[in-house]
């Protein structure tokens, strides 16, 4: 059985469709699953085992551009696919199967996509509460699946995979101590301030956990960096050396493996929460005006800190005026008391095994 998956545009949700890879390898070991994605979620796919190759899509997200994918879906025809997942919801992410001529395209109804997806499924969202429960219905015939509580339990969360020597290697190649274990915060998300936990709170936590004897390290794209470099001059000076704030420093498969080497992490709702909860790291995710209902972190070992309730809209103009009172009230002490029991409970682990 030959696979083309149109993957999605964002970090979270290519993380949330490893558990559709995953699932349709268990049912099918031999299946060759490729996936088509945007270039930067080759460092992502290249670390799901189940992932046979990372197709770039060479058109930007919201590019519709029918004779670019018309062109990319006739050059795929020679790859002999038995198959088509997409999971985007747009008009434009069915084209390339259907130009390929796969047989079977499917994929849930999203924009007016009779004809080019044949095996549609109709999307009743109370009865699919959670993105990756969605993704992973796709996998199984559509007569016999009619809600989530119908999926075989337990889902096949995402995992990504980082060995060893990439750990010290990529940890060597940043200076970060080897002698020191290391927290991950991830102080960045999408929208502004009014998503993220405030930088004195995180500055607060980091003081706490140098004392203790951490390493902390700072990750995030370039557009995160003055976040990074506030929380560390809000540290005692003699506290910074133990604070590296790599934001912008790093790509993306580095940031994976340096993750991968944290004790644990400590994120706002944002794609690096994801790869942490991936990467089965220790995690306690900040949630303020947007909510975990939908996309939380798929991991036993996250736990979720959120005061209010419910879905609060947040407008790009509107975070700029600064963190959101919800965010506000996390308390430092509130955190650190989830994260001394995920350190504990991880320590035991580790000694059982």
């Amino acid at each position: 059985m030959k696979i083309l998956v149109i993957g999605p545009s964002w970090v979270g949700d290519m993380m949330m469709s490893q558990s559709l890879y995953r699932t349709l390898k268990a049912a099918d070991p031999e299946a060759v699953i490729d996936v088509m994605a945007p270039g930067w979620c080759r460092p992502l796919l290249s670390r799901m085992p189940e992932v046979n190759e990372a197709l770039a899509m060479p058109l930007g997200h919201g590019v519709l551009d029918i004779s670019e994918r018309r062109r990319l879906g006739k050059s795929l025809r020679q790859c002999d696919y038995d198959r088509a997942y997409v999971l985007p919801n747009s008009f434009k992410s069915a084209l390339v199967p259907f130009f390929a001529g796969i047989k079977q395209r499917i994929g849930w109804r999203g924009e007016m996509r009779y004809g080019l997806l044949n095996d549609l499924r109709v999307l009743d969202k109370p009865a699919w509460p959670l993105m990756v429960e969605r993704y992973v219905a796709l996998a199984y015939n559509k007569h016999h699946i009619h809600s989530a509580s119908d999926l075989p339990r337990p889902l096949l969360w995402p995992k990504l995979q980082v060995n060893e020597q990439e750990k010290h290697a990529t940890a060597a190649l940043f200076g970060l101590p080897a002698n020191q274990p290391m927290i991950g915060f991830c102080p960045g998300a999408e929208f502004g301030p009014a998503k993220r936990w405030p930088h004195y709170h995180y500055a607060a936590l980091a003081q706490t956990l140098i004392a203790q004897g951490y390493h902390i390290v700072l990750f995030g794209s370039g557009k995160d960096h003055q976040t990074g470099e506030q929380i560390q001059q809000a540290l005692p000076p003699e506290m910074r050396v133990h604070c590296n704030n790599l934001a912008g420093k790093t790509q993306l498969e580095q940031a994976v493996i340096l993750l991968a080497n944290c004790h644990a992490v400590v994120s706002n709702d944002s794609g690096l929460m994801h790869i942490a909860a991936a990467l089965n790291r220790p995690l306690v995710a900040l949630y303020g005006p947007s909510s975990p209902d939908f996309t939380p972190p798929l991991s036993a070992q996250a736990r979720i800190i959120r005061l209010i309730t419910g879905y609060h809209k947040v407008r790009k103009g509107e975070a700029d005026q600064g963190y959101h009172q919800s965010l506000i009230d996390i308390a430092p002490e509130r955190v650190m008391e989830e994260l001394n029991s995920l350190l504990a409970g991880n320590q035991e682990n580790e000694c059982r095994f």
